[in-house]
């Protein structure tokens, strides 16, 4: 499916309903709940929206990019009642897993492999292992470390606060324009979610980060990395925290079977591509332009376009350089206002999408798009059906 149009009524992909959890920053509201948790009830609900017994479910991806090992897929999975004979599987692609997990699925539906599968991602940085090094040698220490390396070559691999101020000098986005695209995405995400959109966890039904944030706020905070004009600050770097999301994807045999709160969203293209590491936020330019590419359509015939918002600068960049109407994006606000759960991130703004879209005409089409960590983009592209099960 990497930029190429799905193709047959009954091999393709669709997604059917669509579920989050709030998204609560590190040590709040979802820090006692552990990641299987976490996914589990969202898997949960979204099988009880469309009607879906756990035991006709084919498989389970999830997203995940803390959790240390394991498989917190097949944790989630039976958390969430599926049976022990469906199998699941983790990826992990950084802040593309949620999004690479339901374009995975969708690849597998069309080569026929699967008919229903759920897909998305899962993060609680609350609950992530601390990470040590085993000594080289008797005697020394283990060494801690925040992150993996994202590249063979420390040079070409930087921490992503200093390259997103990087970017910002190179493309020459100021630091009031930043603070002035955060002071938006927190305006919009302040009207809270779509009608059920979040499933409750832990009690926490809002996103729980967003608030007033005004121009005057911003510009007193100081600088993460950069200097003067083009300095990236807390207000325009999204804060690390915990989340799940999942989207069902069917075939189009099963659709008409099943039900759904809203018009099921036909999957046209997804594309994956690789960038230059050191500018990672660009990375989902090229990916965007394959997909949009391989649905036939333009930017400008989209309707709601959904862009992770890491860093305002990131986010700014894809938007101009996909040439998406600024009016169409996040339009319920993005991660600068909601968090960042790593794994979990790509995930949500396909499940933002679908509400989205519910909004829509019948035909309306949509996009989302992420950048990860060693320089890698994402895409996905879909239109709503004309149709609206019961």
């Amino acid at each position: 499916m990497a930029g190429r149009r799905l193709r047959g009524a009954v091999m393709s992909a669709w997604i059917l309903a669509a579920r989050r959890s709030a998204v609560a920053p590190r040590g709040g509201a979802l820090a006692g709940v552990e990641p299987h948790q976490l996914a589990g009830r969202v898997i949960a609900q979204l099988l009880a929206d469309a009607g879906v017994a756990p035991a006709a479910v084919d498989d389970v991806v999830l997203g995940n990019a803390l959790y240390g090992g394991g498989n917190p897929a097949r944790r989630a999975a039976l958390a969430a009642g599926i049976p022990e004979a469906v199998p699941a599987m983790t990826i992990d692609s950084q802040c593309c897993a949620g999004l690479d997990a339901i374009l995975l699925a969708a690849e597998r539906i069309e080569a026929g492999a699967a008919e229903i599968i759920v897909a998305g991602g899962v993060e609680s940085f609350s609950r992530a292992p601390i990470r040590l090094r085993r000594p080289r040698q008797p005697g020394e220490a283990p060494l801690a470390y925040d992150r993996p390396p994202f590249t063979p070559w420390p040079e070409r691999d930087p921490d992503m606060i200093p390259a997103a101020a990087q970017l910002a000098a190179e493309l020459g986005i100021s630091r009031a324009a930043q603070d002035a695209f955060a002071v938006d995405s927190h305006r919009k995400a302040r009207s809270g979610p779509a009608a059920g959109e979040i499933v409750a966890v832990a009690g926490l039904e809002r996103d729980a980060f967003a608030r007033a944030l005004t121009p005057a706020l911003a510009a007193r905070l100081k600088p993460l990395a950069g200097a003067g004009s083009h300095a990236v600050t807390a207000a325009t770097v999204a804060v690390e925290a915990d989340a799940a999301a999942a989207v069902l994807v069917v075939s189009g045999r099963r659709l008409s079977g099943l039900r759904a709160f809203g018009r099921p969203l036909r999957i046209l293209a997804g594309a994956r591509r690789g960038g230059d590491p050191v500018r990672p936020g660009l990375a989902p330019i090229d990916a965007a332009a394959a997909a949009l590419a391989g649905a036939g359509l333009a930017a400008g015939e989209l309707a709601a376009a959904e862009i992770m918002e890491a860093f305002a600068v990131q986010a700014m960049a894809c938007i101009d350089g996909i040439t998406l109407d600024p009016a169409i994006v996040n339009r319920g606000g993005g991660a600068l206002s909601r968090g960042h759960p790593i794994g979990a991130s790509g995930a949500i703004l396909a499940v933002r999408l679908w509400h989205e879209l519910q909004r829509e005409p019948p035909g309306a089409a949509g996009l989302c798009a992420i950048a990860a960590a060693g320089g890698l983009g994402s895409a996905l592209v879909v239109q709503s059906s004309p149709m609206q099960l019961a």
